[in-house]
């Protein structure tokens, strides 16, 4: 199976033949994926070197231009680094654009903190109007890629992930999936946490709501699960970046009714460590095991 990041490539390529409203811009990171590409569309493919900010900056200018600009690198120099000039460059300016990103919150371990970015959608939560997709497999990230590249002059942030689970589910962008119905809770497994979870709940009598768009938020989704509890509901959110990111979206979602919510996700204490991606995850407390004890301790 190929990785998210081999996909976008791909399906991206493929785009820029068909639509010349299209460019990609890259700050050397991925420019090996868009070869091919950058040799039928030198005008549409612009690599600017390790200049994060200037990405950004060339691709606020694309789309003042009326084109529809997809920026790639890794998140920590895509969102955080050049986090100015995306307020202004596209907040600001009005326009448009697509950004796409890798290594996630622990995609690369031994490329250290500098690597690492588990603050990025909190970071584009302070920013107005920003679609946010976050897919579990490549066969979504696909789906995501197309429905952000068509997407007229929308901003949107496609987060890619080396993590994944094992199969892709049949979603629709913008709307939670319900995996799986129960009657004592609520769990929402943002992206490649939904294998995780799923092992995690087993035999535990909750619904699981999948979340592969998490801005805007699905409250319709939120409420409609809330309808089918009796009194208050409890909702688990797992996500695969800071913890309680989106608390305060399911809280306004359930505003006029009793609830509770625990967010699981990358706490703030940075974990001062190499490893793999698993063994960031387990020393988070987001494997299945450390899952199962820290949901059914909240339901309970």
């Amino acid at each position: 199976m190929d990785t998210m990041r081999e996909r976008f490539a791909s399906v991206v390529s493929r785009l820029l033949d068909d639509d010349p409203r299209l460019a990609v811009v890259l700050a050397e990171i991925g420019k090996d994926g868009f070869t091919d590409a950058a040799r039928a569309h030198p005008d549409r493919v612009i690599n600017v070197g390790i200049r994060e900010q200037l990405l950004v900056g060339v691709g606020g200018g694309l789309a003042l231009t009326g084109m529809r600009p997809l920026l790639h690198t890794f998140a920590s120099f895509l969102v955080e680094r050049p986090f100015e000039q995306v307020k202004l460059d596209f907040g600001h300016q009005g326009v448009g654009g697509v950004l796409v990103s890798a290594a996630g919150s622990y995609d690369w371990p031994a490329g250290g903190y500098t690597h690492m970015a588990p603050g990025d959608v909190a970071l584009l939560d302070t920013l107005d109007g920003w679609t946010v997709h976050v897919p579990g497999h490549p066969d979504e990230a696909e789906t995501l890629l197309r429905d952000a590249a068509a997407a007229g002059d929308d901003s949107v942030y496609v987060r890619l992930s080396a993590h994944s689970n094992s199969a892709p589910r049949d979603i629709v962008p913008g709307r939670f999936l319900t995996v799986r119905e129960g009657r004592h809770g609520v769990v929402i497994a943002v992206g490649p946490m939904l294998d995780d979870v799923l092992t995690a709940v087993e035999g535990l009598d909750v619904t699981v709501l999948y979340a592969t768009t998490v801005r805007p938020f699905d409250a319709r989704a939120v409420r409609a699960t809330a309808e089918a509890a009796v009194g208050g509901v409890d909702v688990v959110l797992v996500e695969p970046y800071l913890a309680g990111t989106s608390a305060a979206a399911v809280n306004d979602a359930l505003a006029d009714r009793p609830h509770r919510v625990l967010g699981l996700g990358i706490p703030r204490r940075e974990l001062r460590r190499y490893g793999t991606i698993d063994e960031h995850l387990a020393g988070q407390g987001l494997d299945p095991g450390a899952l199962r004890e820290r949901i059914s301790a909240f339901l309970r």
